[in-house]
């Protein structure tokens, strides 16, 4: 996504603005400098390097490369119908959100990427004046960078390059133009399955394998920033598993091969010429690349593509829980030895996760032979699994391992594993916590906007330097459990946090629903 502020460095991404037709020829090679690698690691108090390797494998030119696989590299060009003119105008110029909110974010992806700002005039569109009046539909365009993957016509790109388009062309780099359609598209991904019926024998691209790449191999990326036809630069991969907060199953490749807006959707290659990922996002403070892009790695890539190859979408494995982060608060109060694993926030009732047995403050270890370190571990490998899989899962659940089984269901619509739940008397403080909660009331439950929680106590102070707000807890959190007590009245989460005290507990473990979402929240005791 790209803006003017530049204050403070965003992730972007981007399908361009068309400048030229066509398809031009351009190759710009960063060189990168080869000194000494190391051939093993030796003992901490001996050199770091001690036999440097030959560099005989370091490309003398990518030439042979980039004539190879440009012919399978396509710009794709995406037109839809937007808005009147004096209303993007109004959006653009007068954003109703705080610069760098996630709201202001949406908006200026929507209207930027999607070139709504750049509405078509007369030689750039449809000719008619009178498509771009007040109270009239227009015509926008965005461009972006795609491939082939086999001899049928089928285009991988970028899911924000084609979104909502109702026209889609593909302009191969002798120039050629073809129409194309949608096969299937996944936002979550960021990915989208083009067909163009080209009708003529086409170079097309192989997938590669994503995981074999290592920190520090080279890459070639291929596609067509800013709108100015085939680009080829080179560089190396940064780092591997990058999480940009894109979507639940971000697990980018990062590199350093220059990549701009236009770049999106098109393939990132190793020295075989095969694709490891496709080019997706690029962090930067002012619009440009500053050597720091994201690809999709191929390993996701060539799941999701034979999903919507197959069926126009892509079935995703599900086990019906929500879940959260393991953090070390929370490992000491669930009595795990470390971090790691995912928390069972919620479990959806009639969901695979329900029938099998998990339960709220379950931690998931392990799923089959797949160890679950964090969140984004078990989102992906349960993704990954076909409905109907039958898989053990190892849990921690009261100080102990544990092993259920469990079948994998399919994802419901619009639904993934998630990474984020009658009283009597008056408010009362609870100082070891450092905070004040009420009974849940009419009045209070109105007063913090609290539509749907039937139990629990409302927190309706939490103190600036207490062990409740460093751990994040917020005046409208609604306190359900604490340890495995239910918590009905302030009295009895008192109660409850004596009782952790007098077991000598550092902290207790809190079940919280905010704004109707459970989360476990682990909360330092203060000496009473």
């Amino acid at each position: 996504m790209f803006r003017d502020e530049s204050s403070t460095p965003t992730y972007r991404s981007a399908p361009g603005r068309r400048l030229r037709a066509g398809f031009l020829a351009s190759v710009a090679v960063i060189g990168l400098g080869i000194g000494f690698v190391t051939s093993h690691m030796v003992s901490a108090s001996g050199p770091v390097i001690d036999t440097p390797l030959s560099t005989a494998n370091a490309p003398a030119s990518f030439s042979i490369l980039a004539k190879k696989v440009s012919p399978a590299v396509v710009n794709v060009a995406a037109e839809r119908t937007v808005g009147d003119r004096s209303m993007v105008t109004r959006r653009n110029n007068q954003m109703p959100f705080p610069p760098g909110s996630p709201f202001d974010e949406f908006f200026r992806r929507f209207f930027d990427e999607h070139g709504q700002n750049r509405p078509f005039g007369p030689g750039q569109g449809d000719n008619n004046d009178d498509d771009n009046a007040p109270g009239r539909g227009q015509r926008a365009q965005s461009l972006g960078s795609g491939f082939f993957i086999d001899a049928e016509g089928h285009v991988v790109t970028n899911n924000h390059v084609i979104e909502d388009s109702d026209k889609i062309k593909i302009i191969l780099n002798d120039g050629s133009t073809y129409d194309a359609t949608v096969v299937g598209r996944d936002p979550k991904t960021d990915l989208a399955l083009l067909k163009a019926n080209v009708g003529k024998p086409i170079s097309y691209v192989t997938f590669g394998d994503s995981d074999k790449a290592e920190v520090g191999d080279w890459v070639v990326a291929v596609g067509n920033p800013f709108g100015l036809g085939g680009t080829v630069t080179a560089g190396i991969i940064s780092a591997r598993g990058r999480d940009i907060q894109s979507g639940p199953y971000d697990d980018f490749l990062q590199i350093d091969a220059s990549i701009n807006r236009g770049n999106s959707g098109g393939p990132l290659f190793d020295l075989t010429g095969q694709v490891i990922g496709v080019n997706t996002a690029i962090y930067s403070p002012n619009g440009g690349s500053v050597g720091i892009g994201f690809a999709i790695p191929s390993s996701l890539v060539k799941l999701v593509v034979a999903d919507l190859k197959d069926d126009g979408k892509v079935n995703r494995g599900w086990l019906g829980v929500s879940i959260q982060p393991v953090t070390p608060d929370l490992a000491e109060s669930l009595a795990l030895d470390k971090p790691r694993g995912a928390l069972i926030a919620e479990v959806t009732s009639d969901g695979p996760a329900a029938k099998a047995g998990l339960r709220q403050r379950d931690v998931i270890l392990s799923v089959g032979d797949t160890a679950i370190d964090d969140v984004r571990a078990l989102v992906r490998h349960v993704a990954s699994l076909p409905q109907g899989r039958k898989v053990d899962i190892t849990i921690w659940r009261d100080s102990a391992k544990r092993t259920i089984s469990a079948t994998i269901g399919a994802t419901p619509a619009e639904q993934v594993a998630t990474a984020s739940g009658k009283a009597e008397g008056k408010s009362a403080p609870a100082a070891r916590l450092g905070l004040t909660v009420a009974p849940m009331t009419a009045e209070t439950k109105a007063r913090f906007g609290i539509k749907n929680a039937t139990a629990g106590v409302i927190v309706i102070d939490v103190s600036g330097d207490g062990p409740a707000a460093e751990a994040g807890l917020r005046p409208g959190d609604v306190i359900v459990k604490a340890g495995d007590k239910t918590v009905e009245s302030p009295q009895a989460l008192s109660q409850a946090v004596d009782a952790a005290a007098t077991e000598t507990k550092k902290s207790v473990l809190l079940m919280v629903e905010r704004q109707g979402q459970p989360l476990f929240v682990a909360v330092r005791l203060a000496k009473g």
